[in-house]
């Protein structure tokens, strides 16, 4: 993950191994719709930076491509341009000169999702997702889609030494590499698949280290090069299925993979080969688009509690508390805002399906005010947390206070809060239609 850091010793060893390319996915959907509604990135512009000197540096050096999938976090054009920014400033400051750029757009203008819609070529992307209305639309502050191989493939033969990515099906850019240097697609996409969390298909998994994929005829090889991690046919298989809804067949933009015969052979030096990947191209070329609309604004407040008697009845002390809140301001209509405990230590994780319902000693209690105004979030969350400090209990032994804030003030004012108001898919003529590139001479 770009901008997570990863060991230089690691980095260069993969350098010895006289790579064809260096990519890195930068982006996901795993941080919520926020990123992508307020166009903000996922890690700070310095821990990018240092991340990218590196790249850009050695790829440079080599003569190979550095490709960056979804960049900035979303891959939205606010974040593609943050990117860029970042790039150039590297290129300027290391005297890098005559590097072809290139910028694969991955914004869908509203206009294009509300024809497609009224022609039944949008469909949601699982039964959780709410319809896609029009004033859903309207209120969507930015729409990006999950491009494939084949704008990444169009800039490599075009020869550019640079390629940054808007938003990307994750394995697209790794794919993208392998398939340019005549690489069959399924080995090409299973291997993107694998590579594009990195080390965290290595035992010990992380996220911030580096690995080399090797394609071959017959297969491909993944390897890790830091001597203190190594691949095993469990880890190498388990990160296969990584966040899919299906043990064998994986959708991506134009494609479905069968990973149902494959056989991963460990190697003896810590390495994993892989066989057996097929893939097929779909009649119907479909893309993922992501869209955030804001909702609400959050006051948040986090607090311990270590009373034993409170924490035998917690849940009933706090359906009180928001009974108390909405009787106080009764001019307010209930549906205009919520309330909502998070009872770490009880079932703050699980909720309601937690099977181990025996509470510690000690919980941290997490709540928060979602209204239609920051002043409104405030002034209930405010209303909440001295209800709840005070609010007397059958048995309570002290009238100090319930809660031990941690902070001084307590009261977080959080901002705008989104959510996916796009979560679908979208039917395309092809991989290129809707991801447009721009070179430039840097």
């Amino acid at each position: 993950m770009l901008g997570y850091g990863f060991p230089e010793e690691s980095f260069k060893a993969g350098m010895e191994n006289q790579p064809d390319a260096i990519v890195v996915d930068a982006g996901s959907t795993d941080a919520g719709p926020h990123k992508l509604g307020l166009g903000t990135s996922i890690v700070s512009r310095q821990a990018c930076k240092k991340d990218l000197t590196l790249m850009i540096t050695a790829g440079a050096k080599a003569g190979i491509p550095v490709i960056i999938g979804s960049a900035g976090g979303s891959g939205g054009r606010t974040h593609v341009l943050w990117t860029k920014e970042i790039i150039d400033e590297i290129l300027k400051e290391n005297h890098i000169r005559n590097k072809k750029v290139a910028i694969i757009w991955a914004d869908i203008p509203k206009a294009v999702v509300h024809e497609r819609l009224e022609k039944g070529q949008v469909t949601p992307l699982g039964l959780a997702v709410k319809e896609l209305t029009q004033d859903r639309l309207d209120a969507t502050t930015a729409i990006v889609a999950q491009m494939g191989h084949e704008p990444v493939l169009k800039a490599l033969d075009a020869g550019a030494d640079i390629i940054i990515c808007g938003r990307a099906y994750d394995p697209s850019p790794f794919a993208a590499a392998a398939i340019h240097k005549g690489f069959d697609p399924a080995y090409a996409y299973h291997a993107g698949k694998v590579l594009e969390c990195a080390a965290l298909c290595a035992e010990p998994g992380t996220t911030k280290d580096c690995m080399l994929g090797c394609i071959q005829q017959d297969g491909f090889i993944i390897k890790p090069l830091n001597p203190n991690r190594k691949c095993t046919t469990t880890s190498v298989a388990a990160h296969t299925f990584y966040e899919k809804d299906h043990p064998y067949i994986l959708h991506g933009p134009g494609i479905e993979m069968n990973l149902k015969d494959c056989s991963f052979t460990e190697l003896g030096d810590g390495s994993v080969k892989v066989t057996g990947s097929r893939l097929t191209f779909t009649p119907e070329y479909r893309i993922k688009l992501e869209g955030a609309m804001q909702v609400a604004y959050r006051t948040f407040v986090i607090a311990g509690i270590r009373d034993e008697i409170m924490i035998s009845r917690i849940e009933e002390i706090e359906n009180s508390v928001v009974e108390q809140v909405q009787h106080y301001y009764r001019e307010i209509p209930k549906d205009s805002y919520s309330i909502n405990f998070y009872n770490y230590g009880l079932n703050g994780v699980l909720g309601e399906i937690e099977p181990r319902k025996k509470p510690a000693h000690e919980i941290g209690v997490l709540f928060e005010v979602l209204a239609q105004t920051q002043d409104i979030a405030n002034m209930i969350c405010s209303t909440v947390r001295s209800t709840f400090l005070h609010y007397g209990y059958e048995g309570r032994k002290s009238t100090a206070g319930n809660l031990a804030f941690p902070f001084a003030p307590s009261d977080v004012p959080f901002g705008p809060v989104f959510e996916f108001s796009v979560y679908h898919l979208m039917t395309v003529k092809d991989g290129m239609e809707m991801f447009p590139i721009e070179y430039y001479q840097a």
